[in-house]
């Protein structure tokens, strides 16, 4: 009897954490997954190139490939007579080699007029390039491939399988995730600023003083990050209420730019992500004993000194809970980058979008969100380190 009742216990907590676990792995483990599977995943050329890659066994990667290989890969294009499959052949080793677009539909329409035709230099002297062939023979080797990864940070592999740097201009992701790290650090630092002095008079007060600035606190999150964006797209403008009063009190003589630009992208995300400061802050500071500051005024500390001797030290697991709150949401953001941004304050958020939407490769993005979510996970193990040794000591 016992038994049975531990057995329906078990079965009651499990039905109760069923909808929780549900929705993990269909909305948060299986996508994850089948973005790693894309990343690391290039199926395209190896089943529509299938002789190829055994017919460039031996070659030695620096001359014309044979003729065996050379008929081999004209039967293949022949055979491809999906033209959607065609062009994502085309669109992955062009990718990997600039000239494929215009190459492989000229050798297309050749290879599909003459069936006999193998000599595929008479078509474009760009096949005695041995560049093209290896291109080839590294996208028909293997359905798996580290290039979509070693490109998120601007790597490639040579000619002798060495990773190097890409050639300069090719690629601008590495720019990119630098200027998506320091943004991100820099709205944190703001978020300190300017929330743990709030987080301080909020947990000074009680009553409805106290209700009235959580409220302020609380009130962006009940509104959708579009329209507080847009709010913020109005306001910083040359016309708008920021530089409209700057000018009316005399304090600037014209607008000062805060559209378009990198201050205000960092001022609009700070309002976004200042409540993701505020309420840890808060949550800690109300649990420090009242008496702590005017125990340490009566020893004869000034207000600064008990400060930062007494409140801040104790206050500290917040602002570091705060601070990976805030910076591993910047990370990703989009939408505030792409609309009070310019052209060089967009972060990594929008060339993932851009792989995925404008230029079709789902494996690029795939790859660079996984560069993302590893520079989050790193954080969060050094938090979790840095946390654990604290409980310790």
């Amino acid at each position: 009897m016992t038994q049975q009742r531990w057995l329906s216990k078990r079965i009651k907590s499990f039905a109760l954490i069923a909808p929780l676990a549900i929705f993990l792995v269909f909305f948060f483990m299986a996508p994850l997954l089948t973005m790693m599977k894309t990343a690391v995943s290039d199926p395209v050329a190896s089943s529509v190139l299938p002789t190829v890659s055994e017919a460039l066994e031996g070659w030695d990667r620096s001359s014309t490939p044979p003729a065996a290989a050379q008929k081999a890969f004209a039967n293949d294009i022949r055979n491809v007579a999906d033209d959607e499959l065609f062009g994502d052949l085309v669109r992955r080793l062009n990718s990997a080699k600039s000239g494929f677009r215009t190459l492989m539909t000229k050798t297309r329409n050749a290879v599909t007029e003459d069936q006999g035709l193998t000599d595929l230099v008479s078509v474009d002297k760009r096949w005695s390039d041995p560049a093209f062939w290896i291109a080839i023979q590294d996208a028909a080797g293997s359905p798996l491939t580290d290039r979509n990864l070693l490109a998120a940070v601007d790597l490639e592999r040579d000619a002798g399988g060495f990773i190097v740097n890409a050639p300069e201009g090719t690629s601008a992701n590495r720019t990119t995730l630098i200027r998506t790290m320091i943004m991100a650090g820099v709205v944190t630092l703001c978020c300190i600023a300017v929330g743990l002095p709030f987080a301080m008079v909020a947990a000074s007060t009680t009553g409805w003083k106290r209700q009235l600035l959580l409220g302020a606190v609380l009130l962006p999150l009940w509104t959708s990050l579009l329209v507080r964006t847009a709010a913020w797209y109005i306001i910083l403008q040359d016309n708008g209420l920021i530089n409209s009063t700057l000018q009316t009190l005399g304090i600037t003589d014209g607008p000062v730019p805060l559209i378009f630009n990198r201050l205000g992208v960092v001022i609009a995300m700070t309002h976004v992500l200042l409540p993701f400061m505020v309420l840890p802050i808060f949550s800690v500071l109300i649990g420090i004993p009242k008496n702590l500051m005017p125990a340490a005024a009566s020893l004869g500390a000034p207000p600064i000194r008990a400060f930062l001797s007494v409140l801040l030290p104790l206050s500290l697991r917040g602002v570091v809970s705060g601070a990976l709150l805030v910076f591993m949401s910047a990370l990703g953001y989009y939408i505030t980058p792409a609309l009070i941004g310019g052209a060089k304050d967009q972060m990594i958020s929008s060339v993932i979008a851009y792989y995925a939407t404008g230029a079709a490769n789902w494996g690029m993005a795939g790859a660079l969100g996984i560069v993302l979510l590893a520079a989050t996970m790193i954080l969060y193990v050094v938090y979790l380190r840095l946390s654990s040794e604290e409980v310790r000591a």
